[in-house]
């Protein structure tokens, strides 16, 4: 940023003008950088290597590695083109070839064991545009969701005004329908655009058998050959996700209970045994309908082949529902508070069940404007697929988006080994436990810089230039969770904090690093300045530039702070 003058408007006859200040090194930059470079003050191949090796902890780094950042930034230092100056370095340590996640990473974690084995990022309602009771339902949703990395996608199914078709609909609201084949043609276009790992479609199924007929053969057309049909209808383990590569699969509840009710509803329509009618009596009996039990039952058993993962809730109550079957996996649906108070009693047996079995946890139905929870509840219970919605912004999803940016943002993070395990004694980890810290991070918050070019200088404040704080801290398990704040920096697009907090972590599988930065505002709300989260079991040591996204996640083009990451 040149140095020059930026002028506010305070009334119709006055003016305040600000200098604009120059993005510069922090002092513990400038000291790293006097250490690891020569007496002439160039950072050469080898003393960068050095400070990569000792500072950031790239052990693995080599000086042909070293040289190519160097001729990278060769024009940002073209009298120095054996090494970086200080104005050089700064730049590199604060440009996007230093990200605090890897991405070159790429999918690293195993994914040949169980699907039950990994948190999966699931949507809610997945095709609504807006609220929960008067919003558009459209493919829309479902396609963005699909290109940020969803995996589960959820469709509420009913019959359409006319009874003959299917519509995609939030029941029994003011929602507007959309075509189940439209957005049946949509997942399988956008399905592995940022993920080739499984989609689930979850079915929330409000049809006949009839239609449910209908429905097996949209889906048995539409998606062909990538549609993962079971050989069995009960399964002892789920398949993994890299078997399942490229494959869509359906989960829902077997079609039973609705014909069981449907068949006793006929039973009671009859009409009385005895006397025939009049019409029987002059033409005889009517021909039975070719669509009758039978046709009813093979409909049935179509859609009930292409169930691969088994929805529904036993009968009876909680240790009912959580009873584990060794000779049968299922997936169980329980809503944010079910959870919640299913985990004051049966906290550990939820741990137990989500070893072999997927469970769901959904938003309460009152969250009618599409907000969302805390997911940390169901992931440190072991809940696969904690069913987010996708539409909506706010905190609870910048968690959901920080966990699933880990393991090369494929929609599948392996769940830690502790909730995986059991002991000697068929023991499991017991959410309740008081852990001793594993590990303590230490994290320097510098600067920040990139508002200038993303905002209006009148966005934050009409008569002046912006007053930044950042508020750091850890979203995880209830030890853990804390949040600091940083001092405010009064009228400065580049803030300058040089702060440090530590955040001691018992259970650090499960810790995600919250940032945040707001423009303080004496007379209104704070402004939102962005934020970002990230998984802290993949953050990289060193002194890192991290990027901020909008309220919705969206990355900001320029807005990043440069800051420190210390395991101690």
């Amino acid at each position: 940023m040149s140095k020059s003058k930026q002028t506010y408007s305070v009334c119709f006859c006055c003016r305040r003008r600000f200098k604009l200040a120059v993005s510069e090194a922090p002092p513990e930059i400038m000291d790293l950088f006097q250490r690891y470079s020569d007496e002439n003050g160039i950072m050469t191949a080898s003393h960068l290597r050095n400070f990569l090796v000792e500072v950031q902890r790239q052990e693995k780094t080599t000086e042909e590695e070293t040289q190519a950042i160097i001729d990278g930034h060769k024009h940002l230092s073209i009298f120095h083109r054996r090494g970086l100056n200080l104005e050089s370095f700064f730049k590199y340590l604060f440009s996007d070839d230093n990200p605090p996640l890897l991405p070159s990473r790429g999918v690293h974690q195993d994914m040949t064991l169980p699907l039950s084995h990994y948190y999966i990022h699931t949507g809610h309602n997945s095709y609504l545009t807006g609220n929960q009771l008067s919003s558009d339902c459209s493919d829309v949703p479902i396609i963005n969701a699909l290109q940020r990395g969803v995996r589960v996608i959820e469709l509420d199914i009913w019959p359409n005004a006319s009874k003959d078709n299917v519509d995609v609909l939030h029941g029994r609201t003011l929602t507007t329908p959309v075509a189940l084949i439209k957005c049946l043609k949509s997942i399988k276009e956008h399905a592995f655009v940022a993920s080739e790992y499984p989609v689930v479609i979850t079915l929330e199924d409000h049809l006949t058998p009839d239609l449910q007929a209908k429905v097996a053969e949209m889906v048995t057309q539409t998606f062909g050959d990538i549609l993962f049909c079971p050989t069995s209808e009960s399964i002892k383990e789920f398949p993994s996700p890299e078997s399942l590569k490229r494959r869509i699969i359906i989960s829902t509840k077997p079609p039973k209970e609705y014909l069981e009710a449907k068949e006793v509803k006929e039973k009671e329509e009859e009409p009385q045994k005895g006397k025939p009618s009049d019409d029987e009596e002059a033409w005889g009996k009517e021909v039975p309908s070719l669509r009758g039990e039978k046709s009813r039952q093979d409909a049935s058993a179509e859609y009930r082949r292409l169930i691969a993962i088994h929805a529904g809730k036993p009968k009876g109550g909680l240790e009912e529902c959580l009873k584990v079957d060794p000779d049968k996996v299922r997936r169980l649906s329980l809503s944010e508070l079910q959870l919640e108070k299913a985990v004051v009693t049966h906290g550990k047996e939820i741990v137990r069940f989500t070893q072999r079995n997927i469970l769901r946890v959904y938003p309460k139905g009152t969250r009618i404007t599409s907000s969302n929870y805390n997911p940390l509840i169901g992931w440190m219970h072991g809940a696969q697929m904690v069913a987010f919605n996708m539409q909506g912004f706010g905190r609870s999803l910048w968690l959901m988006h920080g966990m699933f940016k880990a393991n090369g943002g494929c929609g599948y993070v392996k769940k830690p080994d502790f909730l995986l395990k059991t002991g000697p004694n068929n023991e499991v980890f017991d959410p309740k436990a008081s852990l001793p810290v594993k590990t303590t991070l230490k994290v320097t918050v510098y600067m920040g810089e990139g508002w200038y070019h993303d905002f209006k200088h009148t966005h934050f404040d009409q008569f002046s230039p912006p007053d930044f704080y950042a508020r750091v801290g850890i979203a995880g398990v209830p030890s853990d969770t804390n949040m600091k704040k940083t001092k405010t920096i009064e009228d400065s697009w580049l803030p300058s904090w040089n702060e440090v907090f530590e955040f001691p972590l018992t259970v650090p599988e499960l810790a995600l690093l919250r940032i945040e930065v707001h423009e303080y505002d004496m007379s209104e709300k704070d402004d939102f300045g962005g934020q970002t989260c990230l998984p802290v079991w993949e953050l990289r040591s060193g002194i890192r530039a991290v990027p901020l996204h909008s309220r919705k996640g969206d990355k900001y083009n320029n807005v990043k702070l440069l800051m420190r990451f210390e395991f101690i």
